[in-house]
């Protein structure tokens, strides 16, 4: 198998002028705060559509010949290879057809159709969606356009790491966030031919993470099961074309909690101003997550992507809260007796935390009969006031029990 190289970028990266944008680079003080050095933050979230996949969706689509692109093209995505593939088929004058699977956030399914594609559902995973995209093809004679499996869409993903390497031409680690793995192996073909002091990193969802047993045993291995709040790389397993380049050329893959997840979304849209769906910001997670100067700087992280429905980023605010010790839900058991409610708020409102909510239970079957159990939802100033609350509760008689606190 023939590896993309640097001039199948950089034909790439002509190809894609007056079509994509060149993202800025920013810096990042609180991330170089945990790194114990620079990072820079990639912003691919504000790339056409909203994310990098537009590069590879349009490469993919401008080298077909005319008459295959006539036979129309169809995709399978989550929402960002969905959107890339409706707007190059826009641009290029072909009919897209895209199918999501069951559940894709309102938003991105409202936006493809915008782009002009027509929506199908099918399963609940990409893999089963890429699964009825392959049927579809067979039977229409359309042209599938792989969401990362394809020389051309790495290609069109590199040029992200060729922008990089005039940016910021003295980065030693690059981190990417790494689903099927077509962004990090284009990203990682233009960093190492021309930054080959930086290592290129790869950042996986740890409940989507198949390229770390998949490296192991030297070919793709497909997950039983994934569960994580990243669905743009929640991939069951690596492509044949990704994994020949990821072996090759990527340095290393790590892989990243939804809660770390969360807490970078929080950093990047409160610090940063940057807004972010799970998926891209597990690089910035992955900063987060290291001890300081196990990234060698100056550090990009991309983000690479900003679609995120709002129900979802409602949830994923609250759980960064709550991963950062901003946001405390407890469960307290209290006399059933006059005043102990207000006794409980009295000593939470000495520690200095704001109540949020308060729910107040007396007939659950696990209670006995002279005791209420109250949750109680409170904001505090991050981890150590958090701490000290609990403490607090504690050495006022109160036996707290954290609700879904990091483990």
């Amino acid at each position: 198998m023939r590896l993309v190289d640097l001039d199948d970028i950089r034909a790439a990266s002509r190809s894609l002028t007056g079509v994509v944008r060149l993202t800025p680079l920013v810096s990042s003080v609180a991330l170089g705060s945990a790194a114990g050095g620079p990072v820079l933050l990639k912003c691919e979230n504000l790339q056409r559509t909203g994310s990098f996949k537009i590069r590879g969706a349009y490469v993919r689509l401008a080298r077909m010949a005319r008459r295959e692109r006539g036979r129309g093209v169809v995709a399978a995505s989550a929402g960002n290879h969905a959107q890339g593939v409706a707007l190059a088929a826009t641009l290029l004058g072909a009919r897209a057809v895209v199918f999501m699977p069951v559940g894709t956030p309102i938003p991105k399914v409202e936006a493809t159709r915008g782009y002009g594609a027509e929506v199908r559902f099918s399963g609940t995973t990409l893999d089963e969606a890429l699964d009825a995209a392959r049927e579809y093809a067979a039977r229409s004679d359309a042209v599938l356009v792989h969401p990362f499996d394809h020389p051309d869409v790495i290609a069109g993903q590199g040029t992200t790491g060729l922008e990089l390497t005039v940016q910021c031409p003295d980065m030693r680690t690059v981190l990417v966030p790494t689903g099927g793995g077509g962004l990090v192996s284009g990203v990682a073909v233009a960093v190492k031919a021309l930054c080959p002091a930086a290592r290129v990193v790869g950042v996986q969802a740890a409940g989507a993470a198949a390229w770390p047993a998949s490296l192991q045993v030297g070919r793709p291995q497909r997950l039983d099961r994934m569960a994580t709040l990243a669905d743009g790389i929640a991939v069951g397993c690596p492509g044949e074309v990704t994994f020949a380049h990821v072996s090759a050329r990527v340095d290393d893959i790590v892989t990243v909690s939804d809660e770390a997840i969360s807490r970078a979304l929080l950093v990047c849209l409160e610090r940063a101003k940057l807004l972010v769906e799970p998926a891209g910001a597990a690089a910035a997670a992955a900063v987060l997550d290291a001890a300081p100067g196990h990234f060698e700087p100056p550090v990009v992280a991309l983000l690479s992507g900003g679609n995120i429905d709002p129900l979802l980023l409602l949830r994923v605010l609250r759980h960064g809260l709550v991963a950062a010790g901003r946001f405390l839900v407890l469960r307290v058991l209290v006399p059933d007796r006059p005043g102990s409610l207000v006794a409980l708020l009295d000593v939470l409102a000495r520690a200095g935390a704001n109540v949020a909510d308060v729910e107040h239970l007396r007939t659950e079957a696990h209670l006995h009969l002279d005791e209420v159990e109250v949750t109680v939802q409170v904001e505090t100033r991050g981890s150590e006031h958090a701490a000290q609350v609990l403490a607090m509760l504690q050495r006022s008689g109160y036996q707290p029990e954290q609700v879904g606190a990091q483990r």
